[in-house]
């Protein structure tokens, strides 16, 4: 995927980079694979706002992925590459020889007329689902699941992937693409690939509309605000928080740097092999 850059006619084109969409193939969602999204804007049941910076933006509605691969042995043929407004990656509307149309998400490299397979005799190619005891090492894949049949929940969005690097006693080592490394029961499932457009990571809006259309408001530094407001508001000028020098924080007081939020005796910790920010 490219991106296209703009002549500078105006300030919001001097920046802007979008994606190209060359490869998208099929521009309407398959209708059997579509709901109704229904918006927040941050608020809860009873209208009060628990998630701030978010509202407004364009109608979106949503599409059906499978996550699960679970339609094992049956081929399938990719018969569009499509734009989904609900995430960073491509997705691609796949139909088996049954006749049963799905969503998968679209690894680089997948394209229209290609055949596609999940199962524990899938070959080990690009789009195919395999459990991690019969993916080659090194491999790189995305979809991974965390809990065998619960469908993936890492690596999902444009550009990330994670590395089958190892296995031992019925758990997969697998390389998170956050650097964690981390032991997954080998029967669990995972895509093989990298998920594609893999140049988001270089998009600029340009211009703050655009970041309005995608339903995010905009966010106000704390150090901007009053005291009665923020934590770190006020003061005399331009200063860290309330006169003085004030540890970063959120509005209710959780420290925002340097202190660790996750559980000290989370169940899950027992498979992290490496941390992310593990000291080499």
């Amino acid at each position: 995927m490219a991106l296209k850059t703009f002549r500078p006619l105006t300030p919001a084109q001097r920046y802007k980079a979008l994606p190209s969409f060359e490869e998208i193939t099929k521009s309407k969602p398959e209708k059997s694979l579509v709901v109704t999204l229904k918006k927040s804007g941050g608020r809860n049941n009873r209208g009060r706002m628990t998630m701030r910076h978010i509202g407004g933006g364009h109608k979106q509605k949503y599409r059906l992925i499978d996550f699960k691969r679970r339609k094992f042995g049956v081929v399938a043929e990719v018969i569009g590459i499509e734009y989904d407004p609900n995430r960073t990656a491509r997705i691609a509307l796949i139909e088996y020889t049954d006749g049963v149309k799905s969503y998968i998400l679209a690894p680089n490299g997948l394209t229209v007329g290609m055949k596609v397979s999940s199962g524990e005799n899938a070959a080990p190619e690009v789009g195919n689902a395999l459990p991690l005891k019969n993916i080659p090492l090194g491999s790189a894949i995305h979809n991974i699941e965390l809990i065998p049949g619960k469908g993936g929940q890492i690596a999902r969005s444009a550009g990330q992937q994670g590395i089958l690097s190892n296995r031992e006693a019925g758990y997969a080592l697998v390389k998170m693409p956050s650097g964690e490394i981390r032991k997954i029961n080998e029967q669990a499932y995972a895509t093989m690939g990298q998920v594609g457009n893999i140049e988001h990571m270089n998009v600029s809006a340009g211009k703050a509309g655009r970041t309005r259309w995608l339903g995010k408001r905009s966010h106000v530094r704390g150090m901007v605000m009053n005291p009665v407001d923020h934590p770190m508001g006020g003061g005399q000028g331009k200063s860290k928080g309330g006169g003085g020098r004030h540890h970063p924080m959120s509005p209710w007081g959780q420290l925002a740097k340097g202190f660790k939020t996750r559980r000290k005796h989370k169940a899950s910790s027992n498979f992290i092999v490496q941390r992310r920010n593990a000291k080499k």
